[in-house]
């Protein structure tokens, strides 16, 4: 299952997959932590062992008898015994008889008594360890912190012996019932390889247990990380089949996961963005489409008549007073078209590129008051009133102004009766806002045209407009020049009520 377990874990660290990098990353980020788990256990296990051997040793110092204790202290103290010297705890194992040692410890522990002249009895030779020889501060360090003081803890440490074995020392003051207030010590010590053996055994058990556990995680988690993916999927799958033709298409936007469902609303709000931008290019090119065909057929038509009628000449018209004058009349009323539709396409074309415009602080009033000769001049016989507030001032460029007005105004005596045709001029304030109106008593505009009625070269009546010379510029020429001054332009039209176009600017008056 290892064996398996590695192979696998190779297979998913070299994939690039989503699924098997989280897979993969989790199943490392778990290991660490049971390996961080197993050397903190291990650390605690281990002090805990050792406090607790701590402990077992000072419950058997603790039943020591005295009376053996006082005895084999006596022994070494007697130099009249034979083999005791008063020397060291050496001599004094050696000599000891066998049946003066007590035989009460465990194999592998020892145990000696120094009293407080210095002098060591080793009270634990039969058990065939010798015991650590500590300096008389650390059996003092070790006898304070470890003895004295209730519901303290049993200091140890850890020494190695003369034969190079690591063992686990206490030490404690040895009182004697005819000494009380004794300063000797007795030092315990026992090897801790036992107790190392047990750690490495439940460190072994932890690592296969913690090894079992990986190999289940990585069997279960990858199914349930494949199902919980499945919408990620699902948004890939979607996300393939759309291309330039199917932006109508949109991702759930609500699956069950959090992240996935906003990912989904995001990459909707961008699908509705490319597709409102590929709507406005699809637009923008079928207009520059049919504005490349409307000038043309614009252009066409006067030329025509012009080489038409230089064919003519040619044939031997030019020799006829009569046929020339005419000939010539009609060709420069055509080149005046000409002219006046490159014009017009040339203020477009400043417009599209660079829509600001010269702005100076001019009355409005006084403007339409000055345009009233040439007003009063193309309406003709047609009856034109003004309806002009006084002092309504502003920013504007004066010459572009007069054309928007020229235009509205020419636009209302096109679709007016010469003879019966009214007109009105309305300069007023609305609140923060000025309008300028001019209203005719015209045919009117059917209700089908008035949404395309501002497009370039766009005729509603092609015979009327064609009669009077316009080519549909006016009207795109006039909404441009009012959106660069930051106003809007509007148009109300009834079948046989006339027609009105309504000039708004915002916060003008001064």
């Amino acid at each position: 299952m290892i064996a398996k377990f590695k192979r696998y874990s190779n297979k998913l660290a070299s994939s690039r997959s989503l699924r098997s990098q989280l897979l993969t990353r989790s199943l490392f980020i778990l290991a660490a932590l049971l390996m961080l788990i197993g050397f903190l256990q291990f650390l605690l296990t281990k002090d805990l062992l050792y406090r607790s051997k701590a402990e077992s040793m000072h419950a058997q110092i603790m039943m020591l008898p005295k009376d053996l204790i006082a005895r084999l202290m006596n022994r070494n103290d007697d130099p009249s015994r034979p083999g005791d010297t008063g020397q060291s705890s050496n001599t004094d194992r050696n000599d000891m008889p066998l049946n003066n040692r007590p035989l009460f410890l465990m194999p592998g522990t020892s145990i000696v008594i120094v009293n407080q002249d210095g002098t060591v009895t080793d009270a634990g030779a039969d058990n065939g360890i010798p015991a650590p020889q500590l300096s008389l501060g650390d059996l003092q360090s070790l006898a304070r912190d470890g003895f004295r003081g209730k519901g303290r803890r049993t200091d140890y440490k850890l020494v190695r012996d003369s034969n190079g074995n690591e063992q686990l020392v206490i030490a404690g003051h040895l009182g004697l019932p005819n000494n009380p207030d004794s300063e000797d010590y007795v030092q315990m010590g026992t090897e801790t390889a036992p107790i190392m053996r047990t750690l490495m055994q439940q460190l072994l058990t932890f690592i296969f247990l913690s090894l079992l556990a990986l190999a289940g995680g990585l069997a279960l988690y990858a199914p349930v990380l494949r199902r919980t993916l499945i919408p990620l999927s699902r948004m890939i799958s979607t996300v393939e089949q759309i291309d330039s033709g199917k932006l109508d298409q949109r991702l759930p936007q609500n699956q069950g996961q959090q992240e996935i469902d906003r990912l989904s609303r995001s990459f909707n709000s961008m699908l509705g963005r490319l597709e409102t931008s590929f709507e406005a290019e699809k637009e923008a090119k079928e207009r520059m489409r049919q504005f490349i065909a409307d000038a043309s057929h614009e252009l066409r038509t006067p030329l025509t008549s012009i080489h038409g009628f230089l064919e003519v000449l040619l044939r031997g018209a030019a020799a006829n007073p009569e046929q020339l004058n005419g000939a010539l009349t009609s060709m420069h009323g055509e080149s005046k078209r000409i002219n006046k539709l490159v014009e017009d396409l040339l203020v477009l074309a400043k417009f599209d590129q660079d829509s600001r415009i010269h702005t100076e602080d001019i009355s409005l009033t006084e403007l339409i008051r000055e345009m009233q000769p040439q007003l009063r001049m193309l309406a003709g016989d047609r009856e034109v009133r003004y309806v002009l507030t006084e002092e309504i001032c502003g920013k504007y460029d004066s010459d572009k102004m007069k054309q928007v007005i020229l235009n509205l105004f020419q636009n209302a005596v096109q679709h007016t009766d010469p003879q019966a045709g009214s007109i009105i001029i309305r300069l007023i304030h609305e609140g923060e806002r000025t309008r300028l109106s001019i209203r005719d008593n015209g045919v009117g505009i059917d209700e089908d045209h008035l949404s395309r009625l501002f497009e370039r070269f766009y005729r509603s009546d092609h015979s009327r407009a064609r009669k009077y010379g316009g080519a549909g510029l006016g009207l795109s020429i006039s909404q441009s020049i009012v959106e660069a001054h930051g106003g809007e332009i509007t148009v109300r039209s009834r079948i046989g009520h006339g027609s009105e176009f309504d000039v708004i600017f915002p916060v003008i008056q001064q």
